[in-house]
Parts: C-alpha cells; structure tokens; sequence
C-alpha cells in the first residue's frame, strides 16, 4: 500500500518516547505522531493516552525524501460541525474604539492598546534600570557612593 498524504489508514503503536508515539503503518512502514499531535488537549505524558500494541487510526501529514513519516491521531478523527465554526466571542466596542484604539487614555479601564501597554512596560523598566544602577554604585563607591 502506497502512503499518500492526508489520507487516514490503521496503525499499530510500536513505540511510545517522551516526545510522542511510533505507529507501524500497513505495508510494514513506520511513522511518528508527535506529541502535540495525540490528542486535542495538552498532552503533559503519553503514557496516559498511548500504549505499545494500540490500534490507532492516524492521518498522514507528511513524508519526508528521507522516508520519515509525520502523522497525527487528532487530525484523524472527524471533528463535530460545531468545533469547526466555533469563533472567539468578540467584545462589544463602541462606535469610538474602532481599530481596538480606546478612547479613554485615563487608565486601565477596559482593555489597554499595545501602546499603552509598551509605554507602562517601558516606565517600569526604566524605574528598575535605575534603581539597580543606584544600588551597585552605592555598593561600589562609584558617583552615587556618599563620602564620608
């Protein structure tokens, strides 16, 4: 059996690692399904979604020209309609936040824009840098040392 990309066939798990699962595919070929390619939540251990000897059934992503074959279990099963559609709830702004540009610049109240949180970022910084630059000089007897 030739192996065609995007196409789902039966494996068999034949090794299990830390980064994710060998799977022998028909024809006698063997392919990895990465970790992050098990299952549709964050797999922290394998272990607990694989083991050696599973029936899996697999879609194929990729064969690479030296023959490795990338494969995924979660791309493998049909995803319900409604997972497929499903989109972010947006947040209701007003006619004078377009763009995600608030009009109120007095604060926090709302969400901050990217400015507004790299001017605080900055400020921030800045307070530390200097207050860390005040601190080893002191320590060092440089220009901000008293003399005594």
């Amino acid at each position: 059996m030739s192996i065609e990309v995007g196409s789902k066939v039966q494996g068999k798990v034949t090794g299990i690692t830390h980064f994710g699962a060998f799977v022998e595919l028909p024809g006698g070929s063997t392919g990895l399904v990465h970790i992050s390619e098990v299952a549709d939540n964050y797999v922290k251990d394998i272990n607990e979604h694989l083991k050696v000897g599973d029936e899996v059934e697999v879609k194929i992503l990729n064969v690479e020209k030296d023959g490795k074959i990338g494969l995924s279990i979660r791309k493998a099963k049909d995803q319900p309609p409604q997972q497929q559609t499903q989109q972010r709830p947006r947040p209701n702004r007003g006619n004078d936040q377009r763009g995600g540009r608030s009009s109120n610049s007095g604060g926090p109240v709302g969400r901050e824009t990217f400015e507004q949180k790299m001017a605080r970022f900055l400020k921030d910084s800045e307070d530390r840098l200097t207050s860390l630059k005040r601190h080893t000089e002191s320590k060092r007897g440089g220009k901000g040392a008293k003399k005594g």
